[in-house]
């Protein structure tokens, strides 16, 4: 019989684990290399507070806040919402300047030298 001259080619195969093993990368190309978890989150301490960042954060605590007084305090949707837009409009400059207080304390300790 004729002998082809094709490889023959390995396919996946699963060890005793259920683990299936692959030769090599296959598939996409690799990703640029990110950076690490830390440094990620010493990016993000390091830039200043936003308007929008505080009011995204405080519409889900103002959801929060008209969930628990329906089930909790059994008031009407009604009032709920309407005591959640007034929270809402607390919450939204409580949490900008609470922001904005941590990072000039941040900033004023990575001047003055302090890790």
């Amino acid at each position: 019989m004729a002998q082809t001259k094709r490889k023959r080619r390995t396919k996946h195969r699963g060890n005793a684990a259920g683990m299936v093993e692959t030769r090599g990368r296959t598939g996409r190309r690799p990703e640029p290399a990110k950076k690490d978890s830390r440094q990620a989150r010493l990016d993000r301490l390091d830039r200043p507070p936003t308007w929008r960042s505080a009011a995204n954060r405080a519409g889900i605590a103002t959801l929060l806040f008209i969930v628990a007084v329906v089930l909790l305090f059994k008031q009407s949707m009604g009032s709920a919402i309407a005591i959640g837009g007034f929270m809402l409009l607390l919450y939204i400059p409580l949490g900008y300047y609470t922001d904005l207080f941590i990072y000039r304390r941040r900033q004023a300790k990575k001047a003055a030298g302090k890790p």
